[in-house]
C-alpha cells in the first residue's frame, strides 16, 4: 500500500500547497475538515476544488473525518489531549468508521493526501485520521509540508 500523506495548509499559499502535492505525487486530496471553508483566500473548497483541477489534482471533502465544533474548540483553547479524546470517539461512530473503510481502500488504489489547516501534523486530527487509515490497510504516514 502507498503511504497516507498529510499536508497543513497554515502559513502555505495554494500554489505552494498544489507544488507540494504535485512533488509528491499525488492524485487526490481529500479535504478532513467538517467545514472546508476557509478565510484565507484559495482555501475554501471551491476556489480550491477549482485550482487543483487545474493542477490536475483530485479533490474530496469528506465532512465525516472533520472535528466536532467541540474538538474544535478545545484546539483554539490549547487543549490538544481533549480535542484528540473528543475526536477519537467521533471516529469512533458509524458515519467515520464508514468513510475510514472508503478512504482506506481508495489509499490501496492512488496516491491520497489528507488536508487541514494546522501545519504541525502533531497537533492536527488529520495525523489521527491517517494513522486509523495506515493501521486498517498496513501503510506508513507521511506528512508534507507546503512552505
Amino acid at each position: 500500500m502507498r503511504p497516507i500523506l498529510t499536508i497543513g495548509y497554515e502559513g502555505a499559499t495554494p500554489a505552494r500547497l498544489i507544488g507540494a502535492l504535485r512533488e509528491a505525487g499525488v492524485r487526490t486530496l481529500v479535504d478532513v475538515r467538517a467545514l472546508a471553508n476557509s478565510r484565507r483566500p484559495g482555501f475554501a473548497k471551491t476556489a480550491l476544488a477549482a485550482a487543483l483541477a487545474e493542477a490536475g489534482i483530485g479533490y474530496e471533502h469528506l465532512r465525516a473525518l472533520g472535528t466536532p465544533a467541540a474538538g474544535r474548540a478545545a484546539v483554539r483553547a490549547g487543549r490538544p489531549a481533549e480535542m484528540r479524546r473528543i475526536f477519537g470517539a467521533h471516529l469512533a461512530g458509524v458515519e467515520a468508521q464508514a468513510a475510514l473503510a472508503g478512504l482506506t481502500r481508495r489509499a490501496g488504489q492512488e496516491t491520497i493526501c489528507l488536508l487541514c489547516l494546522e501545519a504541525d501534523p502533531l497537533h492536527c486530527h488529520r495525523t489521527l485520521v491517517a494513522e486509523a487509515v495506515a493501521a486498517a490497510g498496513g501503510a506508513t504516514v507521511g506528512h508534507l509540508h507546503p512552505v
